[in-house]
C-alpha cells in the first residue's frame, strides 16, 4: 500500500508520498531553485507541495506558468482535481479568455494558472498587479533565456511583490554552463537542485528504459547526388577564398561555424564597407542552401531533396527569390544532380528500418503507442506515406503551426485533438516533429524512434522522456555512416554528460554562495525605490502599442520606465504616443525585408496619411549589411520617406534606446504640448467611404473588416447605427457580442 501526501490543502489519497519529491519542494521552499528531474518523475507534484505550502504559510496568491494552452489546461485539472480549496478559486489565462474579463478574476483567483505570454501583457498594461503574488512556477524553465516571457516576469515580479519566491522545473536545463547561469540569473535563483535517474531515492521510480543506436550505409546512388552537391560546395568555398575569406577543413566545418563566419563578415561591414565582404557574404548564403541540401541527402533521403529542390526553385523563379537562389539555379552542377534525383527510383534505407521497427512493435504488442521524431515537416510527410501502407500501422502526423509553401500546418486545436486520438488508439504512431518534445500532454509510449540524432541535447533528453514512464520503453536512433548523423550522435552524447556534470557542480555551489548574493536579487528598499519609478502623478505618460509589439522588448522597457501601457491591435503603426504622432518601429531585418517585398512604402504611406507627424524608427546598427542590398538602394528609401512623404526618421541602437525615445517624445506631446492620445490619427484627406469606415470602426471592438462588412450590408452610416440587435447578427463577422456592444454604445444615454 502506497502511503500519501497529508497536507491541510491537499485531497487525502490524491497524490502518492514519493520521499524525492518531498526531498526537492523542502529545498525549493527555502529560496528561488530550480529543479532538475528527469521526465515523467512527477516535476508537477513538486510544484503542487510548493504551492500548497506558501498558500497555507503566506497567504496570497500563486501563479503556475507553463509554455502552451493544452499544457495550462492540463495542469489546471491536476490542481482543481487534488487541491482543497474551491474550485473557481483555481483559474485559467489564455489568449482565449479576454483581458476584461481577466481583470475581473484575478481579484477572485489564489491559484493562477496561464501561459506566460498572457501574464506578461497584463503586467505590462498594469490590469493585473504581482504585489500580493506569494509564489511563482515556471514550468519548462529552460524557456527563461533571451526575450522569453518568463524573464520580465521574473525581473517584475522580484521588484514588484512583498515576499516572492519562484521555482523553476525542467528535465534539461541545457549543458553549457552559460545557459544554465543564464536561466538561473534571469528566475533570479539561489538554489539548484538535481536528481537523476542513478539517485537511490529516485531509481524505485524507473523504468527500464533500452536504448538502441542502429548504423546505416548509405546507397550508393544517393552518394552520387551528394556528390554532386558537394561539387557545388567546393565550388563555393574556392570563391570564398578568391574573395579574402577562405573556409579551413572545408570537411568537417559546421552550420555553427558557417553561422559564426557570417555574422563576423557583417561585422566587417558596419566599419568601412568592403566590395569582397558583400560578395562573400553573398556566397555565403548559397553555401548554407546547399550545406542544407547535402545534409538532407545524407540523413533524411531523396523524397526529401526533391520537396527541398522544388521549394528552391520555386524561390528562384518568384520575383522576390533571393540572389543565392537564382544564381544556384544556373549551376551546372546543382543541375546535374536535379536531372539524376529525377531519375533515381531507390529511397534512403531508413525508410525500410522504420517500416520494420514499428511493424514489429505493434505485432508484438498491437496496443502499444509509438511516437517516431524527424528534424523536417518533408521527412514527417514521407514515414506518414510509408507507414500508412501497412495494415495495422495507423500514422498521423503531427507538426507546429506555422504554413510553409505546399505545407499547411496543425492549428493547436488539431493538435490537441490528434493527441486525444493517439491516447484513445485511433492512431497508433506519432510523426512528429520537435513541436512534441515539450509543451504538450502526450502520453508515455512503448517506443521512440530517431529517424537522425539530434545535436541539442535539451531536446534528446525531452524525445527520450516521451517512453519509459509507466513502464518499460525502448529508444531506437537510426545514424548514417560516415555522415553528419554520426557527429551529431557524438555532440548530443558529450552535451548531455556535460550537463549532468555542470548540475552536479551547480547544486553543490549555490547554496553555499547564497550569502554573496549570486543572483542579482533586489533588496526590499530596492524593490520600494523601482515601484516608485512608475508613479510620476501628473507627469505620467501614455503609449498605445500594438499587439504584436509585445514581441519585442520595447513594451517592457516602456513599462519598466514608468510608462502606462494599452494593447491594441492597430491597423497603422506599432505605437500611439498623442492624437497626431504615430510610430512605426522596424529592425534593421524588418526595414530591409520590408523593402525587397515592396511592403515599405505601403506601410509609411498609411502612416502618413493618418497620422499629422508620422515617425519611423529604425532599430539596430546593421542596416546597410541584411539581406545583402546595395547601400544606395537603402539611402534611395530613406531620402523618399523622409522627403516625399515626410515622415521624421530616427535611428536607435536596441529596445531600451527606443524605449527611452518614445517615452521622451510621448511625454513632450502629452506633458508639455497638453495633448491627448487616440487611437484614431487626424487624417489629412479621406475619401468619403474612408471617412465612413473611420465612423464605424471607431466604435470599440469594431475592426476596419468589420466596419466594411457593416456598411456594405446596410448601406450607411445612419442604417447602421439605427439597426437593431437582430438585424446585426445578419452581417458577416458580426457576432452577439459585438452586435451587443454597438447597441449598447448607439443608444446608452451620455454621462
Amino acid at each position: 500500500m502506497p502511503e500519501y501526501i497529508k497536507h491541510p490543502l491537499i485531497r487525502p489519497n490524491a497524490v502518492e508520498q514519493r520521499l524525492y519529491q518531498l526531498d526537492l519542494a523542502g529545498r525549493s521552499l527555502r529560496a528561488p531553485t530550480l529543479v532538475v528531474l528527469p521526465t515523467g518523475l512527477g516535476k508537477t507534484i513538486i510544484a503542487l507541495l510548493v504551492i500548497a505550502s506558501r498558500l497555507e504559510k503566506a497567504g496570497g496568491k500563486v501563479l503556475l506558468l507553463s509554455p502552451t494552452k493544452p499544457l495550462v489546461e492540463q495542469h489546471a485539472s491536476f490542481l482543481k482535481k487534488v487541491l482543497l480549496i474551491p474550485e473557481e478559486e483555481i483559474l485559467v489565462f489564455t489568449g482565449s479568455t479576454s483581458p476584461a474579463k481577466r481583470t475581473e478574476l484575478w481579484d477572485k483567483g489564489r491559484v493562477i494558472v496561464s501561459t506566460p505570454q498572457v501574464i506578461e501583457n497584463d503586467v505590462l498594461t498594469k490590469r493585473i498587479s504581482l504585489e500580493d503574488v506569494t509564489h511563482i512556477t515556471f514550468d519548462e524553465a529552460h524557456r527563461a533565456t533571451g526575450n522569453y516571457a518568463y524573464t520580465y516576469i521574473a525581473e517584475r515580479y522580484f521588484q514588484l511583490a512583498k515576499d516572492p519566491l519562484c521555482l523553476g522545473i525542467t528535465a534539461s536545463p541545457g549543458s553549457s554552463e552559460e545557459k544554465i547561469a543564464e536561466v538561473c540569473q534571469a528566475l533570479h535563483i539561489e538554489s539548484v537542485a538535481v536528481k537523476t535517474e542513478s539517485d537511490r531515492d529516485v531509481a524505485l521510480y524507473i523504468h527500464k528504459k533500452e536504448i538502441e543506436w542502429k548504423r546505416i550505409d548509405l546507397p550508393c546512388e544517393m552518394k552520387d547526388i551528394r556528390d554532386l552537391l558537394n561539387k557545388v560546395l567546393e565550388d563555393r568555398y574556392k570563391r570564398m577564398g578568391e574573395a579574402g575569406y577562405p573556409i579551413n577543413s572545408q570537411r568537417y566545418v559546421s552550420k555553427k561555424d558557417l553561422l559564426a563566419i557570417q555574422q563576423k563578415l557583417q561585422g566587417e561591414l558596419r566599419g568601412s564597407p568592403d566590395p569582397s565582404a558583400y560578395t562573400a557574404i553573398s556566397i555565403m548564403a548559397e553555401i548554407m542552401k546547399i550545406g542544407h541540401a547535402v545534409e538532407i541527402t545524407e540523413t533524411q533521403g531523396l523524397g526529401a531533396l526533391r520537396m527541398y529542390m522544388e521549394r528552391l526553385d520555386n524561390e528562384a523563379c518568384s520575383k522576390n527569390g533571393s540572389k543565392a537562389s537564382k544564381r544556384l539555379a544556373e549551376d551546372l552542377y546543382l543541375i546535374q544532380a536535379v536531372k539524376r534525383l529525377k531519375g533515381c527510383d531507390c529511397e534512403h534505407p531508413k525508410m525500410e528500418h522504420v517500416k520494420r521497427i514499428v511493424s514489429e512493435q505493434l505485432e508484438r504488442n498491437p496496443d502499444s503507442r509509438v511516437i517516431v521524431f524527424a528534424n523536417y515537416r518533408d521527412t514527417a510527410e514521407m514515414i506518414t506515406t510509408a507507414l500508412s501502407e501497412t495494415e495495422h500501422i495507423r500514422p498521423i502526423r503531427f507538426v507546429g503551426q506555422a504554413s510553409k509553401y505546399k505545407d499547411k500546418g496543425l492549428t493547436q486545436k488539431q493538435q490537441v485533438g490528434i493527441i486525444e486520438k493517439f491516447k484513445a488508439g485511433e492512431y497508433n504512431t506519432l510523426i512528429a516533429t520537435s513541436v512534441a518534445e515539450e509543451g504538450l500532454d502526450i502520453p508515455s509510449t512503448d517506443l521512440v524512434l530517431f529517424y537522425e540524432p539530434i545535436p541539442s541535447e535539451i531536446r534528446s533528453i525531452q524525445r527520450k522522456g516521451r517512453t519509459g514512464r509507466k513502464h518499460e520503453g525502448r529508444v531506437v536512433v537510426l545514424i548514417t555512416k560516415g555522415t553528419r548523423d554520426e557527429g551529431y550522435y557524438w555532440s548530443s552524447q558529450s552535451k548531455e554528460k556535460k550537463m549532468q556534470s555542470n548540475m552536479s557542480e551547480l547544486q553543490n555551489m549555490m547554496p553555499a554562495r547564497r550569502s554573496e548574493n549570486l543572483i542579482d536579487t533586489m533588496t526590499s528598499a530596492d524593490r520600494n525605490e523601482q515601484v516608485t519609478l512608475s508613479d510620476f502623478g501628473k507627469d505620467t505618460v501614455q503609449v498605445i502599442v500594438d499587439q504584436r509589439e509585445v514581441k519585442s522588448s520595447v513594451a517592457r522597457e516602456l513599462e519598466k520606465a514608468g510608462v502606462e501601457i494599452m494593447l491594441h491591435t492597430l491597423e497603422v503603426g506599432d505605437y500611439i504616443l498623442s492624437d497626431r504622432i504615430a510610430v512605426e518601429r522596424k529592425s534593421c531585418e524588418d526595414f530591409t525585408g520590408s523593402l525587397i517585398e515592396h511592403k515599405l512604402f505601403e506601410q509609411i504611406s498609411n502612416l502618413a496619411r493618418t497620422y499629422e507627424k508620422p515617425v519611423l524608427i529604425i532599430e539596430g546598427e546593421s542596416l546597410f549589411n541584411t539581406r545583402n542590398l546595395n547601400p544606395n538602394a537603402i539611402h534611395g528609401a530613406l531620402s523618399s520617406i523622409a522627403l516625399d512623404f515626410g515622415v521624421a526618421v530616427f535611428y536607435t541602437r536596441d529596445a531600451q534606446d527606443t524605449a527611452g525615445l518614445l517615452k521622451q517624445i510621448a511625454r513632450r506631446e502629452q506633458v508639455d504640448e497638453k495633448r491627448d492620445i487616440s487611437l484614431h490619427g487626424k487624417k489629412s484627406s479621406m475619401m468619403l467611404p474612408e471617412q465612413q469606415e473611420y465612423i464605424i470602426s471607431s466604435i470599440s471592438d469594431i475592426g476596419p473588416k468589420a466596419a466594411k462588412s457593416l456598411l456594405m450590408h446596410f448601406g450607411s452610416v445612419e442604417n447602421v447605427i439605427r439597426a437593431d440587435y437582430a438585424e446585426l447578427l445578419k452581417v458577416k463577422n458580426i457576432g452577439p457580442k459585438t452586435a451587443g456592444r454597438i447597441r449598447e454604445i448607439v443608444s446608452s444615454k451620455y454621462k
